[in-house]
């Protein structure tokens, strides 16, 4: 366990790790390459490096010399796998090498933990059935472990359900130029946090590889087309940039974390502009965006293309005046935690006045108390808690190093900010 200390923190300058989406993303494309690759300011953390073992599963080549990444591009030509690709609850990696999978030889077993178990993919394997992918749910639930079959796929159309995960129509964004007549989909439902396959596809484009799309709507990818190999830099983590904006928030500091800048494709960057719609200052450097924190109010607020600040909205909603409400993220209830009802269970644990609803949230500002805060082995609940004991005496934070998921040394950045 980990106890916040309560103590004023200083105006400061952070640096947070390389994107978990980025470098997931950069990790595959450049499995996927012609030839050798450099991959720079990649996060290592839990779920990266369980991606990155799995492609080592897959017969890729990955070299890890503390700095880089050094990857030997594959062409594609996976091989197959002798072991079971155990990804633990990292639902990004489940999801994205489901489609990647059906590019190998052989069959492919993903699996996971009692968590991820529970965690639904059949829309993505109901959307690869109609080009021809056999895959399935080993236990019949629609949940891991999944079995797919690889080999040489033609392409196709198909329809997709994105109401649960975007990561189904990255999963097949990415396998897509290696087929032979490339892949269209037609996305059926609501497509939900879209921000994230606009990275998808800007990693593609960054690589080579050429998308074509109507809005969030349709998407095709021409067939035959090659990853390029090359240097590759992952650019900072804005989801890891808003414990320490939200640190500011609530305590009326200012926090700058370096080398973030407002063009970025993250949908969490956005977050500054939210907080800046709470009473905040937001200053957009050259080296970084800056917040100052300042009299908190509440907000009405839609989260769909940033479902992984929810959290940390929610703490520093709890310190704001009046009633804050969180619409349109009722995919995350399928996360690593429900992260709604979670959330809710560890405000009211602190004396707040917070409910889930169908799709978000709703947390009226008000008086805390100090609590010792279940994570639920959640890296997210451990970090937007860890904030709120700058403010509040008796925080105590459980199972803290599951943090080791997203962020493994957020702890020694978190102490940073006290003088």
């Amino acid at each position: 366990m980990y106890s916040v200390k309560t103590a004023e923190i200083r105006d400061c300058d952070v640096m947070v790790p390389g994107s978990k989406s980025y470098t997931h993303r950069t990790l595959i494309a450049s499995a996927l390459s012609d030839g050798p690759c450099t991959l720079s300011n990649c996060l290592r953390s839990e779920d990266t490096l369980l991606t990155a073992e799995a492609l080592r599963t897959m017969g890729v080549d990955i070299q890890d010399d503390g700095e880089f990444f050094h990857v030997a591009g594959s062409g594609g030509r996976l091989k197959p796998a002798d072991k079971e690709i155990y990804l633990a609850n990292s639902g990004t990696s489940m999801r994205l090498l489901t489609g990647v999978a059906a590019l190998g030889q052989g069959t492919y077993t993903l699996t996971g933990t009692p968590r991820m178990q529970e965690r639904p993919i059949k829309d993505l394997m109901d959307s690869l059935a109609q080009i021809g992918v056999v895959a399935r749910s080993v236990k019949g639930t629609g949940c891991p472990p999944i079995e797919i079959q690889g080999g040489t796929l033609d392409g196709g159309s198909m329809d997709m359900d994105c109401s649960i995960s975007s990561q189904f129509l990255s999963s097949v964004l990415l396998m897509a130029p290696l087929t032979r007549k490339g892949i269209s989909v037609r996305i059926i439902k609501d497509l939900v946090s879209k921000p994230y396959v606009d990275m998808t596809i800007d990693i593609m484009n960054r690589l080579g590889v050429r998308v074509e799309r109507d809005g969030y709507t349709s998407f095709h990818v021409p067939g035959l087309q090659t990853y390029v190999h090359g240097d590759y830099a992952v650019e900072p983590d804005c989801s890891q940039a808003s414990y320490f904006w939200g640190a500011a928030a609530i305590t009326g500091k200012t926090i700058k974390v370096k080398h973030i800048h407002s063009s970025s494709r993250q949908g969490d960057v956005k977050f500054a502009q939210v907080l800046e719609k709470m009473g905040c200052k937001v200053f957009h450097e050259k080296d970084g965006i800056a917040v100052q924190g300042g009299k908190l109010k509440a907000v009405h607020v839609d989260m769909e293309s940033m479902p992984d600040i929810v959290p940390t909205l929610a703490v520093v909603a709890s310190f704001a005046e009046g009633t804050t409400e969180i619409t349109n993220v009722a995919h995350l209830k399928e996360k690593e935690c429900d992260r709604l009802n979670c959330v809710a269970t560890e405000l009211i644990k602190m004396g707040i006045d917070a409910r889930a609803t169908d799709s978000g949230l709703i947390i009226r500002g008000g008086s805390h108390v100090g609590a010792e805060i279940e994570t639920y082995d959640d890296h997210r609940m451990a970090m937007c808690f860890a904030i709120s004991g700058l403010r509040v005496p008796g925080v105590v934070i459980r199972n803290e190093m599951c943090v080791k998921k997203s962020f493994p040394n957020f702890w020694e950045v978190f102490e940073g900010l006290y003088p």
